[in-house]
């Protein structure tokens, strides 16, 4: 008898338990992130009673096709007990699934436990005997599938296993042969297998792993205070490829609306020629759809777009879902709009901070579809005319399920688009964005200044779950954000900052020329830039002597050149004996000679110097191990050997080092050789 409260199980013989798979998001609540080539390894652990061996697969497929691709699961390792792993090539854009099987493997057992009945001398007369039905079953499924080989060869083994006239040791021989255990391997029994869920991959363009923007103004490229239009801006654009960057971003490029304008520095009035803020989205002209009449027509924006594909550059483009008072929608949608408790429309604040320029969408309205289509449309619109790349204005402020809803719907006609979170908020809101489908975030990088803060906090962003659905993308500044480390350490606190964001992670971005010429004119008391060119034009001296235009160029040089700056899956750190100097390292997974070390200076006002202590495992070197490391910022090169190796950095001229090791490969005639 039993409690009639508990369920019997669907089939209480599948033994297998599948346990703890990797990668999985929330227990597949939401989707593992891949980037098109990249392989997705699956691990898992299959578990059963007693000993018997066990087998298994994963089961591959994207998303709605019909079939998919079994891959056999092997044991991790000695050091892993019941761990099983496989790969898959990703080689398609979208979204993927996969699930885990697990079996009983009865031949695998059975041929085990005969080889150590014959190492120990016993009689395995029965064993043969009850060997050769498993064969003989599976010779059946090879017949069914039409694996015809197989089957002959199983057939045959089978009858020998059986024919007890056949001298014992040549029965033996056929049971332990190597070529009919993998033939047995190839039609395993799954009768009883245990089938864990689907979960989800999205698998998403290179871009969303490996990038480097550079955002531009361009109402700021015209000539002498004249505003710029998309034609100016073109004709920065060599300036961008120049730097090495692959993404010029834009802010929102759409009509400003006059109601409110705000003037500079967010001054509540604005004069006649004041420009007012891009994010004050919409005015005659037209709203999120639209382009500012002063930066041109939709033919100068085709053009701007296909001017930078030529220089390998993709436009990426600010979506701040948010309206001035003068936006159609204002009047067309009324009810889209949050109204306060005297009817008026609801203005934005964040207080002190008043936007009295912006009104916010109510996502609780009673259109709310509509709103929410009206909303997605924006970026089709925008994807039509040749935007895959969207930086997304605070999405923390808009509800979690509209974006789950509206990334789907995208990437369900355009898998190729990427998304950025602009997201200062707090970390589950960053993280469940991430989450839900934005390819990359902000983070909290641009005020994580020390040692211990920075090796804590790239730690957190590359281990465990996090690496499988979060990629951060450095920033040093923006231009709503001009960090205190920014306005008092002067120039190398702007190059030891682009130092760590170009190589603590694969995505990093500046916003220009305001970085790279090294503004530093802040508000008095607060983190914003002193005439900022969110609310005014400005004109930038981009020849001027103090640039970091060569060090940004090398930097983003080496970052293409080494593929091991191309990923944060391999980032370790290592010890030193100064806190101020941050010691860190990568490597290419796919080649392992492909190791960059970086030694970074954190004190702008100071030389710093000490001892390295490297861990030579994390390296791929062997203990004492001789090795030259060559310096790709600076250059030059030195030859180390063991773990404790001595530096020195002036931040003045060399904020960091940026090694590129060299193993020792022989030597030839008193001469080292390395590479």
């Amino acid at each position: 008898m039993t409690d009639a409260a508990v369920r019997w199980p669907e089939d209480g013989r599948r033994r297998v338990v599948i346990g703890q798979v990797r990668p999985s998001v929330d227990g597949g609540r939401h989707a593992v992130k891949r980037t098109l080539g990249e392989r997705l390894r699956v691990e898992a652990d299959l578990i059963v009673d007693g000993h018997d061996k066990v087998g298994g697969q994963i089961h591959v497929r994207r998303q709605g096709d019909p079939t998919w691709r079994d891959l056999d699961l092997a044991p991790v390792g000695p050091h892993a007990v019941d761990r099983f792993a496989a790969e898959v090539a990703l080689d398609r854009l979208g979204n993927w699934e996969f699930r885990v099987e697990g079996w009983v493997d009865r031949f695998a057992t059975w041929r085990h436990g005969l080889a150590r009945k014959v190492e120990a001398g016993q009689d395995v007369t029965v064993e043969l005997r009850g060997g050769a039905p498993l064969i003989a079953a599976a010779a059946a499924r090879a017949q069914a599938a039409g694996a015809h080989a197989d089957h002959m060869a199983l057939d045959s083994a089978a009858r020998a296993l059986a024919a007890t006239a056949r001298p014992l040791p040549a029965r033996v021989e056929v049971a332990l042969d190597p070529e009919l255990a993998a033939r047995m391997a190839r039609h395993p029994d799954r009768a009883l297998a245990t089938l864990g869920p689907w979960l989800p991959v999205v698998v998403e363009p290179e871009r969303a792993r490996f990038s480097s923007w550079y955002e531009l103004f361009p109402r700021s490229t015209g000539a002498a205070g004249r505003h710029g239009t998309l034609a100016d801006a073109a004709a920065r654009l060599p300036y961008v490829a120049e730097l090495g960057f692959d993404v010029v971003y834009l802010p929102p490029i759409h009509p400003i609306g006059v109601a409110h304008r705000k003037g500079p520095n967010n001054a509540l009035t604005a004069g006649p020629d004041d420009p007012g803020s891009p994010w004050a989205i919409g005015g005659a002209g037209g709203g999120h759809d639209a382009l500012h009449p002063a930066l041109g027509t939709l033919a100068d924006f085709r053009a701007f777009v296909a001017r930078a594909r030529e220089l390998g550059l993709e436009v990426a483009l600010d979506i701040a879902f948010q309206a001035s008072p003068d936006h159609p929608w204002v009047k067309e949608h009324p009810s889209w709009f949050v109204k306060r408790a005297d009817g008026s429309f609801q203005y934005a604040e964040n207080p002190p901070k008043k936007y009295q320029d912006v009104y916010p969408f109510d996502f609780e309205c009673d259109d709310w579809r509509g709103l929410w289509s009206a909303l997605a449309g924006v970026f089709f619109t925008w994807i039509d005319r040749g935007v895959t790349i969207f930086r997304v204005d605070n999405p923390h402020t808009k509800p979690v399920p509209f974006w789950a809803w509206c990334l789907a719907t995208v990437r369900a006609r355009h898998p190729e688009v990427i998304f950025l979170s602009e997201a200062f908020t707090r970390p589950p809101m960053l993280h469940e964005l991430a989450k839900i489908g934005f390819s990359q975030s902000y983070t909290y990088f641009t005020w994580r200044t020390s040692g211990h803060e920075l090796r804590r906090y790239l730690e957190e962003l590359t281990t465990g779950e996090v690496i499988d659905y979060l990629r951060p993308n450095f920033w040093p500044n923006t231009p709503d954000i001009l960090p205190e480390h920014l306005q008092i350490g002067g120039r190398p606190a702007f190059a030891l900052r682009a130092v760590l964001a170009a190589t603590l992670t694969a995505s990093w971005g500046i916003y220009g020329p305001a970085f790279e010429l090294c503004e530093a004119a802040a508000l008095p008391g607060r983190e914003e830039y002193a005439d900022s060119e969110k609310y005014q034009l400005r004109s930038w001296d981009l020849d001027a002597p103090h640039s970091l235009r060569h060090l940004i160029t090398r930097l983003n040089r080496i970052r293409r050149q080494h593929r091991a700056l191309q990923t944060d899956r391999t980032l370790r750190f290592h010890g030193c004996d100064d806190d101020a100097l941050l010691v860190y390292s990568k490597a290419d997974p796919d080649a392992p000679d492909d190791v960059i070390l970086v030694v970074v200076n954190l004190d702008p006002y100071h030389t710093r110097r000490g001892w390295l202590t490297l861990d030579l495992g994390a390296l791929g070197l062997a203990p004492d191990a001789t090795f030259q490391v060559h310096d790709l910022l600076g250059g030059g090169s030195h030859l180390w050997r063991g773990a404790r190796n001595y530096v020195e950095l002036d931040p003045r001229s060399a904020p960091a080092h940026v090694f590129a090791l060299r193993r020792r490969v022989h030597r030839e005639q008193g001469f080292e050789y390395f590479i």
